[in-house]
């Protein structure tokens, strides 16, 4: 546990320190995509900063269920409005596909692409379509409630009722009255009393692929009702985290709260947690506009944008430079300088894991660079503490990361600090690069065991001063971008920087 631990709440506006509600028990739900297409650079930066999320407060000791949703069914390609086609729906007629088949190759595409930047897998991964009795109840109790209602066969969540009692609005920060005002009556269109009102349910028309029966007759759910359905399921009706990407404010998470609100009398989270968007020449990335890149194209480099390919590896540095609730820009230069940076960071890897001290007692223990080291440390948890800041914690990694250099280049004497010292170098750099920001090392296209060989051929045709072999096994290296690091003493490898 960690009470330094901070965290800013978008429901509060400020850092406030994170108090679970039933420690040392953590429920945390984060909105997963919908699956009707390839997965973008946007939904790998959402991954990836609520995974790092997810890995530390399971560093910290917390018992994290995490809870990340697949939308599969109501999600409209009007989302203001709570109209339009269903978007998977409207994908299988185009591929002329089963809905279902769909959903099954997008999702598959996007935990490919979990795997690939290394995202851990929640606790529970549940799909809108198989709750449907979990929804269907909770319409029922929000109008029994009397803050919805029916109208030719759809459910709607009557906001002018709601804000009797309620601020429809807290979330986002936006003013329910002027909600209202600027809201019009529709003359039964949709059924709505006032376009502000949102679908709790929805009729659905004879050729509609996705329908269930209802009270209220044959239909399907509204997409904010599913996100409640699934949270208060498997968390209960109040829990500590609700994440999700920036976009989803309002009116998703706005609606979110209404529904809860309207049900069971209380806010569903603690703590509002949102990522900030990705922009590309400043603008924000969205396939509603054309204006994103798959992450299928970012690791062949096959997008007009894109100069090179990138490795998944650089992709997750890449998001992990920025703080998640700061904006992230792409561009070849950004991203060919994570590249730099992440090898930078592996590199330091394999040197902390080799290095070593002769013995247990240092020849002579020289306080200050003892001290110093421990610091150093300690500043590496001081940007995760501050609301999950990757961007300050990779900045103390690399100033930890001189002097883990400097031990390996004998310019500081190892044997100068305290073994335990030593001991909280390695554990700190590797918990930090491996454990709470998930880099893990992306091997050269051959195995170590070729790799180990080529070293020991290099170190014979050195000893022979065969310099026609030693440039020859020089140039396979760095065509696998790896350079050979010789000293006095040893001879080693690293990533190209």
């Amino acid at each position: 546990m960690n009470a330094n631990l901070k965290v800013y709440n978008t429901l509060s506006r400020k850092k406030e320190v994170f108090e679970p509600i039933n420690p040392p028990f953590v429920g945390m739900y984060v909105c997963g995509p919908t699956v009707y297409s390839d997965p973008h650079l946007g939904h790998a930066r959402s991954n990836i900063n609520f995974d790092v999320i997810f890995r530390y407060l399971q560093y910290l000791g917390y018992k994290v269920r995490y809870v990340r949703n697949i939308t599969d069914v109501g999600h409209l390609t009007d989302e203001v409005a709570d109209a339009g086609e269903d978007k998977i729906q409207k994908k299988a007629k185009l591929e002329q596909l089963e809905p279902m088949e769909v959903v099954q190759q997008y999702t598959n595409s996007f935990h490919s692409l979990l795997r690939k930047i290394n995202v851990l897998p929640p606790s529970i991964e549940p799909r809108a379509s198989a709750h449907i009795p979990e929804q269907i109840k909770i319409t029922e109790d929000i109008l029994k409630n009397g803050f919805a209602y029916e109208s030719n066969g759809s459910v709607y969540l009557d906001i002018k009722k709601y804000a009797t009692q309620f601020n429809y609005g807290e979330l986002s920060g936006r003013n329910t009255e002027d909600l209202l005002e600027g809201t019009r009556a529709l003359d039964g269109q949709e059924g709505k009393i006032n376009s502000m009102d949102f679908a709790l349910w929805k009729k659905a028309s004879p050729e509609h692929l996705m329908q269930w029966d209802s009270p209220w007759g044959s239909g399907f759910p509204g997409w904010h009702l599913e996100c409640t359905a699934m949270s208060t399921k498997y968390l209960g009706k109040q829990f500590d985290i609700h994440g999700g990407g920036m976009d989803l404010q309002f009116p998703h998470h706005e609606s979110e709260v209404a529904q809860s609100n309207a049900c069971f009398h209380c806010n569903p989270a603690k703590y509002w947690l949102h990522n900030n968007m990705v922009t590309i020449n400043g603008q924000k990335m969205a396939r509603s506009i054309g204006n994103f890149i798959t992450a299928e194209q970012l690791f062949t480099g096959n997008h007009p944008l894109l100069e090179r390919a990138y490795s998944p590896m650089t992709i997750r540095f890449f998001v992990l430079q920025a703080q998640y609730r700061g904006t992230l820009d792409f561009s070849n230069e950004a991203l060919v300088a994570a590249a730099k940076a992440y090898k930078k960071i592996i590199n330091g890897l394999r040197v902390v894991k080799q290095l070593k001290q002769e013995d247990t007692t240092p020849i002579i223990l020289n306080t200050a660079l003892n001290e110093e080291i421990i610091s150093l440390c300690e500043d590496c948890f001081v940007g995760l503490n501050d609301d999950f800041n990757t961007a300050a914690t990779l900045a103390s990694l690399f100033n930890l990361l001189k002097k883990i250099n400097s031990f390996q280049s004998k310019t500081v004497d190892i044997q100068t600090i305290a073994a335990s010292t030593m001991t909280l170098v390695q554990k700190t750099y590797v918990d930090i690069v491996e454990n709470i920001l998930g880099l893990v090392e992306e091997k050269v296209a051959d195995s170590s065991g070729l790799m180990d060989g080529l070293m020991e051929l290099y170190s014979e045709a050195k000893v022979q001063k065969d310099y026609t072999k030693i440039d020859k096994i020089r140039a396979y290296f760095k065509a696998e971008g790896v350079i050979i690091k010789d000293s006095k003493t040893t001879v080693d490898w690293q990533y190209e920087e």
